[in-house]
């Protein structure tokens, strides 16, 4: 494990060392970024010593097209499970990519993930760097968006960052090794039923925006076998592999 005062990104060090050859589980965690991103390249930001910033390196060989799509899944229903045994905070997930916590009646985004492919010519070769942010100990006036929180603010004890780190990487791993083990099968692997039990997204009204196409609205009511979201729009059940869902308040 690398640990950094600071970096640019934790994935930009992750995925230059997994080109470098780094093994399937180097982990690099930093105090402070300076460049962290999300996706849509939309950047990360908290001050120093105040989230829990880290990227592990997997090397997914023989991992099929179609599966790729589960990594952040993966990466989200490990990490919340580690958060909600260290704090007792009731950490779910919002598809696709979003720690969320409930206060005050919202879904308030604790966390995010960035997983990113690196393809190699030779199979064995082939990395993904899966990236993980979260809101540890922001006060109120320390949020970047007023729909954000922290660990802090939704009650969780304070509790050294090392310990979480510790926890949400073994977590991480070990539920990257039970899906391996089932050839990457999100079902025999349990982490399709997993995803759903802590996904706050289904059965909710919901508003996603698409690329290159209308934005949508219906009520999320599951998840296919690759992952997309399924939504009930108009008595039309559309798939989602991709895009930026807002949770509507029911009428």
């Amino acid at each position: 494990m690398r640990l950094l005062a600071s970096t640019g990104s934790t994935n930009t060090e992750a995925a230059a060392a997994a080109r470098s050859g780094a093994a399937a589980g180097t982990v690099v965690a930093a105090d402070h970024q300076a460049a962290g991103r999300g996706r849509l390249d939309r950047r990360w930001d908290s001050p120093p010593s105040s989230g829990l910033l880290f990227s592990v390196v997997v090397r997914p060989a023989g991992l099929p097209a179609r599966a790729w799509s589960w990594l952040p899944l993966l990466t989200g229903v490990a990490v919340a499970a580690a958060v909600r045994a260290e704090t007792a905070v009731d950490v779910g997930l919002k598809w696709p990519n979003d720690l969320v916590v409930e206060q005050d009646g919202q879904q308030r985004k604790l966390g995010g993930i960035l997983c990113e492919a690196l393809p190699a010519p030779e199979p064995e070769a082939v990395a993904a760097v899966l990236g993980v942010g979260i809101n540890v100990d922001l006060r109120a006036d320390e949020l970047p968006v007023p729909a954000a929180t922290s660990l802090v603010l939704a009650g969780a004890s304070p509790l050294p960052r090392e310990q979480l780190l510790a926890a949400a990487v073994a977590s991480l791993l070990t539920a990257y090794e039970q899906w391996a083990a089932h050839d990457f099968d999100a079902q025999a692997s349990g982490l399709h039923d997993e995803y759903l039990a802590a996904c706050r997204t289904l059965g909710v009204l919901v508003e996603v925006s698409r690329p290159a196409a209308p934005p949508l609205r219906g009520r999320a009511v599951g998840l296919d076998r690759d992952g997309s979201l399924l939504v009930d729009s108009a008595g039309s059940t559309v798939v989602v592999a991709a895009g930026d869902v807002v949770h509507l308040r029911a009428d």
